[in-house]
């Protein structure tokens, strides 16, 4: 039999991994077994999802919940199977460096939070970037805290949005808080084990083992408010630091009211 011919040298890559880790295959097999909780355990429904762009970069920003946030795998696999656009969602180190977990979120879309990063996905590749300003303090929060945002730290996130030259799109998200509310916080532990917190939830007391893992059946709903475009040219060495504090502030308070509008609609946690 004759030998099989060499690859020709400009073939296309053999795996779908990207050079960010995220592979088609790997989203693929997470949307279908993400699907059945996305559309009858947490029954989730979107208002605004329009407003997201279908072509072009743009970070999309939300609040942050949940002792583990239900918030990221529900924003992406809502756009990506409502949109078809891909999502890319930065993770903080600690979690990228989790063995398993780390290269299974980064197969799934997960990408190292570093300015840099977000830049190269925004400006160069044009993608769509999922950002949680509140970071760790956002899922860290006890129960009697939910729904009260923390500060955007130092409003990166915006510097970010203006050196690229996209909008922010911020969306509102309400059932997280209640899908795994922390009732308590073993800080001393976590600190010794290099944790942002050590969660106690009511999952784990309401089923046991399981609920480290599974969240309440809530009802999650999501609002995508107005992008907000900044009036500065991207890619300049520096930008006004009050104005990038200013801008984040804002964009934090629109949430912020979003979040307290749709409390005030809603009629339960389990039916919306």
């Amino acid at each position: 039999m004759p030998a099989p011919a060499a690859p020709e040298l400009d073939d296309p890559r053999t795996s779908d991994v990207d050079e960010w880790g995220r592979s088609e295959h790997m989203r693929e097999v997470a949307r279908s077994l993400f699907a059945p909780f996305y559309d009858h355990w947490f029954r989730v429904e979107w208002e605004g999802l329009e407003k997201i762009p279908t072509d072009g970069g743009a970070l999309l920003v939300a609040n942050h919940a949940a002792a583990i946030p239900s918030d990221a795998p529900v924003i992406m696999h809502g756009i990506e199977t409502e949109l078809e656009r891909p999502v890319y969602g930065l993770a903080d180190e600690l979690f990228k460096k989790l063995p398993v977990v780390g290269t299974l979120w980064s197969r799934c879309g997960g990408v190292l939070a570093h300015p840099d990063n977000a830049y190269r996905l925004l400006r160069q590749q044009q993608q769509l970037v999922l950002a949680f300003p509140e970071g760790s303090k956002g899922p860290g929060k006890t129960f009697d805290q939910r729904y009260q945002l923390r500060r955007f730290g130092r409003a990166g996130f915006v510097q970010i949005a203006m050196r690229a030259g996209v909008p922010v799109v911020p969306i509102a998200v309400v059932g997280a808080e209640e899908s795994m509310p922390m009732l308590a916080n073993v800080a001393p532990l976590a600190k010794a084990l290099g944790l942002p917190y050590l969660p106690i939830t009511a999952n784990m007391l309401a089923m046991g083992p399981i609920g480290a893992f599974l969240h309440f059946p809530v009802k999650i709903k999501l609002r995508v408010l107005d992008p907000v475009h900044f009036d500065v040219p991207p890619d300049q060495p520096r930008y006004s630091r009050s104005k990038v504090m200013d801008e984040a502030e804002h964009i934090r308070q629109q949430i912020q009211e979003a979040l307290y509008e749709m409390l005030r609609e809603r009629r339960s946690v389990w039916k919306g």
